[in-house]
């Protein structure tokens, strides 16, 4: 369950780490720097707009995610060196003129600003450095996300590209005349790879091509790429559709399709019988020092893999016991595993159809509506959509993810549930996925610090995974408060979901550090919860991919949770939890040691 498909893209498609600005030619910078006017304060902030306005210039998908269509006729330059090398410039430069700043002379906001700032920036030349581009840029996609898949969303008609008028749609055609290019040049990175001997996995080479083939060989009225083609909306006038309608489907045929064909191909032929087997970055030429700095990445704390695995262990011996409670209360006799058995294979806990889950999630949505505004003063403006995930891509995803709206409302955010196969959707799962990926999870995080315009942009845009995950998996724990798990087995649904995360400290580390297999990892999750085999598959796979990624979680909610309870005992009946929630979420995600300092100097200020 995660951030997607907005994010997922680029950070993937831009793990060469190229948000570029038009799809022709290489990219320049100019330079940022600290205006010499004015107070330090008004330098930090013009230094901010300055460099996410360069940010925007440079990444048109990044813009398009904020409604700003300027250049949406253009996908940007990925996956080349001239990219790269900008990326790094503008990198450099904002760090030059932050340095430029005198950061003492700021009132404390603005310093939170500026660490989150230099913190940001720091990682991001990180990334960029040659040695560990070496280790990245040449696996650019896999199957839990990258350009083949989010361009697919893109396209739709149901993502971040608008289609209102003849212009929106000739801006598609547009894109779609450069996504051949930017496929070509993902197999180019792959290539790379196989020169140099730094490879993915077999399995995930595998995933992709069936990806791919369920692109190609979709019926075309499942065919997303003409989704936007078969109704259209009352802007684009009568005389413009079936010439708008032949023009798509010929860029299906001759642009679109053949390119999703060379990658399918290249990955089938030439990437899969050199691909690795190990599945852990260990058995990967240079993958324990990745792995190290991915830990690092996606807690936003030094952290070493053998604690982290410790620290999983811990919480999953915590969390059975509290398994153990909940099968007493409902009377079952037998084991734990056992009863996780029955969970899963019970004909009552399975949906009756995709309509009923969809209508499921209606009515938790609407019970937490009812209490929410007890315990946050802040809800979002835009409101909150409810959809199933596109059938291309269902097999591999989440059973539930989070697409970002718009800052000023136009695109709502939407809470993606997954519907494949319906027995592995249990609905005693159901709450506490909405708690996560709805509200008050990543909707809220997400949308308050992008409708917060008090913010600087890369504030109410920008964020890391330690904090965007921790705030969703610590929603998920306000389950009392907004009057959801009454009923035993949704509150053991609450307590599976939290046992997978403290699974994903054990499995994550097993795999890129200890040697796991996926079988073994596959085994251990089966073993420990009442998960679905399909979704604990799903899983494993996903850490395959994307190694690191799924630590962040329980590191995250662990220091929030731990920072609530610091302000509860200062404060004792002082503590207001809304005023706590706004504090948490008033500023976007900080690292959690930015965050510590934050809550530390608000426990105090409440104190005086």
């Amino acid at each position: 369950m995660t951030r997607l498909p907005l994010i997922a893209f680029l950070l993937l498609g831009v793990s060469a780490c190229a948000t570029a600005s038009a799809g022709q030619g290489p990219a320049t910078t100019t330079p940022v720097a600290a205006p010499a006017q004015g107070t330090p304060g008004e330098r930090l902030r013009a230094l901010f707009a300055a460099s996410d306005a360069a940010m925007l210039r440079r990444s048109p998908i990044a813009a398009l995610g904020r409604g700003d269509y300027a250049n949406a006729d253009q996908l940007g330059g990925y996956f080349t060196d001239e990219f790269t090398a900008a990326e790094r410039s503008a990198a450099e430069d904002d760090l030059a003129a932050l340095r430029a700043i005198d950061r003492n002379a700021l009132n404390d906001t603005d310093k939170l600003a500026y660490d989150v700032f230099k913190y940001t920036r720091e990682q991001d030349l990180s990334g960029l450095a040659p040695d560990l581009l070496a280790l990245t840029q040449v696996r650019p996609v896999n199957h839990f996300g990258g350009v083949h898949t989010f361009y697919a969303v893109l396209a739709s008609g149901r993502s971040i590209a608008p289609f209102r008028n003849v212009d929106d749609y000739q801006d598609n055609l547009s894109r779609h005349a450069q996504f051949g290019a930017i496929i070509d040049r993902i197999i180019g990175r792959f290539r790379e790879g196989l020169a140099s001997g730094v490879v993915d996995t077999k399995l995930t080479a595998r995933n992709m091509v069936e990806q791919l083939d369920n692109l190609l060989n979709a019926a075309p009225e499942a065919n997303v790429f003409l989704g936007p083609v078969q109704n259209f909306p009352e802007g684009v006038p009568e005389g413009d559709r079936a010439r708008l309608r032949a023009a798509h489907e010929a860029a299906w045929r001759d642009q679109i399709a053949p390119a999703y064909r060379r990658l399918r191909d290249f990955l089938q032929t030439e990437y899969l019988p050199r691909a690795r087997d190990g599945a852990g970055l260990m058995y990967m030429q240079g993958g324990e020092r990745l792995y190290r700095r991915l830990i690092e990445e996606n807690t936003t704390l030094p952290l070493e893999a053998q604690a982290l695995h410790d620290l999983g262990l811990s919480e999953v011996a915590r969390i059975r016991s509290e398994m153990e409670a909940i099968k007493a209360r409902v009377g079952f006799n037998g084991t734990l595993k056992q009863f996780f058995e029955h969970l899963r294979t019970d004909p009552r806990f399975t949906p009756a159809s995709r309509e009923a889950l969809r209508d499921g999630y209606y009515a938790i949505g609407r019970t937490v509506d009812e209490r929410i505004g007890q315990f946050f003063s802040h809800v979002p403006r835009s409101r909150l959509e409810i959809r199933e995930v596109e059938a291309f891509r269902e097999r591999t995803d989440a059973a539930g993810s989070y697409m970002d709206g718009s800052a000023d409302g136009s695109r709502p955010g939407v809470f993606y549930f997954n519907a494949y196969d319906l027995p592995s959707r249990p609905t005693w799962g159901m709450e506490t996925l909405y708690l996560h990926e709805g509200a008050p999870g990543h909707h809220f995080q997400i949308m308050l610090a992008a409708e917060n315009e008090a913010l600087p942009n890369f504030m109410r845009f920008g964020g890391n995974t330690a904090y965007v995950e921790g705030w969703a998996l610590y929603a998920e724990t306000l389950w009392d408060e907004l009057g959801m798990e009454t009923d035993p087995y949704q509150r053991f649904g609450g307590l599976n979901d939290e046992m997978l995360r403290a699974m994903r400290l054990v499995v994550d580390t097993g795999i890129h550090a200890l040697g796991w297999t996926r079988e073994r990892a596959i085994q251990y999750m089966l073993d420990n919860s009442g998960l679905p085999e399909t979704d604990i598959t799903a899983e494993v796979e996903r850490y395959i991919a994307i190694p690191g990624q799924a630590l962040a979680y329980k590191v995250g909610q662990l220091k929030i949770l731990e920072l609530r309870a610091r302000a509860e005992a200062a404060l004792g009946s002082r503590f207001d939890i809304r005023a706590f929630h706004d504090q948490v979420l008033n500023t976007g995600a900080l690292p959690l040691a930015v965050l510590e300092r934050k809550i530390d100097a608000w426990i105090a200020s409440q104190r005086r």
